[in-house]
């Protein structure tokens, strides 16, 4: 099986190679490409994202096809595809990071900033939070609820579908922190940064 973990130069993903790679047994294959006939041809997508919603969809766009190429992977062919932090945000229509900006328009909703409630909550969001399983998910197969995941932003992805909800957690307000549908995973905290528990999230994915 061939994972191709997508780098469009969104910042660093080396603790992203480093997790999937150590978790990575057998004849999982891990690759990292931004090269479209690679991510053709590969089982599964992880789509990692840091900085800006703005600077993430730049960059996508910025490579001749590449945002045809995930799309067909995806939502055509139903293949399994993991986004991370801004690789999840990036599956709504629109984001307001920066400036607005049109997302990929995979799972409708919008990305708009964590209310702080006039500074109690400070922003970016950074640390571990509990978060709280919503639906029985291929990717927190064996987690505990309530376990603790590292979070990293300042802005949250608002899907119109609760049902797309697979885990919240609590900062300011119940903000979304996984979701699934069908073949879709997305994750705001950072499973690469959330030791033993993250690297079982990352398991359950290769395995699906």
């Amino acid at each position: 099986m061939n994972v191709i973990i997508v780098d469009y130069q969104s910042g660093n993903i080396s603790s992203v190679i480093n997790s999937f790679t150590e978790v990575a047994i057998g004849k999982v294959n891990i690759d990292v490409a931004s090269d479209i006939n690679k991510i053709k041809s590969c089982d599964k997508i992880v789509l990692p994202g840091q900085g800006s919603f703005k600077s993430c969809v730049d960059s996508l766009n910025s490579i001749s096809g590449l945002v045809d190429t995930l799309k067909e992977f995806a939502i055509t062919n139903k293949k399994p595809l993991l986004g991370i932090c801004v690789g999840l945000q990036m599956f709504a229509d629109i984001g307001y990071e920066e400036a607005e900006t049109k997302g990929l328009g995979w799972i409708s909703g919008k990305v708009s900033k964590i209310d702080n409630q006039k500074g109690k909550y400070k922003l970016p969001h950074i640390g571990w939070n509990e978060i709280d399983i919503k639906k029985n998910s291929k990717l927190f197969k064996d987690i505990k609820n309530k376990s603790h995941m590292y979070f990293v932003h300042s802005y949250e992805f608002i899907p119109e579908d609760k049902s797309v909800i697979s885990a919240t957690t609590d900062y300011s307000s119940k903000i979304v922190c996984s979701v699934e549908r069908d073949n879709l995973f997305g994750t705001q905290f950072h499973p690469e940064k959330s030791d033993k528990t993250g690297l079982k999230i990352i398991e359950n994915f290769l395995k699906l």
